[in-house]
């Protein structure tokens, strides 16, 4: 047993959120980590500490960027909820009206809000492909656009792990102009000072934290096609070149760098009326309208019932973003995850580089938010 002590800020009220996250720490299940609270837009929980390195050499920082994994894509369903928001898409709209390669194959009827809500049933690809190509987005998305889905669409979601990232990203950018992570950056991370980069520039990658990988596999459950194409084949996730040219590309699924403070400020306007610092993110309307729910059952990739709404994993039935029914956010592989919850008025992000084996709802992230429900 150690004895950690976090820094940071932590309201007097949430003491048993810094003892909960000092625990991780002193049972040994944290490298380096950060955990932050928003209730009704005032930050009253900031902490982090550990190391961004598997030597330990270097302290875990308040800059210390985490790769953020799939809470990555809350931050993408934000951003084509803002599109809904202009009158510039609906989520009713064929994928196929904003991108007429998406028809092929029968994709033709596919409807934004199947595509966000995981029923498109393009979970990953059957075939052999080269694992270098996930790091030429144009290239995968023409693979996508040509692809037949891999089950009746609409029938069932079937968790897209990665493929969603460049679906959603040539969506934005047939849209907007502006490749996804260009307008994040120009439209609130830059002028909101958050610490939030999809597609990271090399001036930031030393601010970076190393990963530790998990020690266990995750469990699928039954290996089906679409379990198979997501996640067990060699090709199914990005090799071949360096780290750097990971960080560089924009993947709105995957690979966002953020620190918990970016991510949980971002959260608390979509928590709250709808801005941050006077700037409009998403009105409560949109908000209700990016979450509500499209599908609900036993997914075919993710071995859990759940309901989804247009990229937006809804806390019921699972509650692994606290009590409340009607809160949502995302997890990301190895543990991280951030979400809102309007009815409480509360926001909140968890980063970590030591990596769980958990799909989603990491014991460590839960019992964070379990022990800031508690004190409110």
């Amino acid at each position: 047993m150690i004895n950690f002590a976090a820094n940071g800020v932590c309201a007097d009220r949430f003491s048993p959120v810094r003892e909960a996250f000092e625990a991780n720490f002193n049972e040994g299940k944290e490298l380096g980590a950060r955990f932050t609270l928003v209730v009704d837009g005032e930050t009253v929980v900031d902490l982090w500490g550990g190391h961004m390195d598997r030597a330990k050499s270097r302290p875990f920082a308040a800059d210390t960027l985490t790769p953020v994994f799939s809470s990555t894509k809350a931050v993408a369903s934000l951003m084509i909820a803002r599109l809904v928001e202009q009158d510039r898409l609906s989520y009713g709209q064929t994928v196929a009206s904003v991108w007429p390669e998406f028809a092929q194959a029968g994709k033709d009827a596919v409807t934004i809000e199947q595509l966000l809500s995981h029923q498109a049933g393009l979970s990953g690809f059957p075939e052999q492909m080269d694992p270098t190509l996930w790091y030429d987005p144009p290239a995968i998305a023409a693979k996508l656009a040509a692809m037949a889905p891999i089950w009746p669409v609409g029938a069932a979601s079937g968790y897209h792990p990665t493929t969603i990232g460049y679906m959603t990203g040539e969506i934005f950018r047939r849209v907007d102009g502006r490749s996804m992570g260009t307008a994040l950056r120009e439209d609130i991370a830059g002028p909101l000072g958050l610490d939030i980069w999809l597609g990271l520039p090399d001036s930031e990658h030393g601010r970076v934290a190393d990963l530790q990988r998990p020690s266990a596999l995750p469990k699928f459950g039954d290996l089906n096609e679409a379990v198979k194409a997501a996640f067990m084949t060699p090709w199914a996730t990005a090799s071949g070149k360096s780290a750097d040219e990971w960080r560089r590309i924009e993947i709105p699924s995957a690979n966002m760098h953020a620190t918990a403070e970016g991510l949980a400020r971002l959260m608390s306007a979509l928590a709250g009326d709808g801005a941050l610092d006077g700037r409009m993110i998403l009105s409560p309307r949109g908000v209700a309208e990016a979450t509500r729910q499209r599908i609900r059952g036993r997914d075919l990739v993710l071995p859990f019932e759940i309901s989804w709404g247009a990229g937006f994993m809804r806390n019921e039935p699972n509650f692994f973003y606290g009590p409340t029914a009607e809160a949502f956010g995302h997890s990301g592989w190895g543990g991280s995850c951030v979400f809102a919850d309007p009815q409480r008025g509360v926001a909140g992000a968890y980063v970590m580089n030591k990596q769980g084996a958990d799909l989603i709802g990491d014991p460590r992230a839960v019992r964070l938010i379990e022990a800031a429900y508690a004190a409110l």
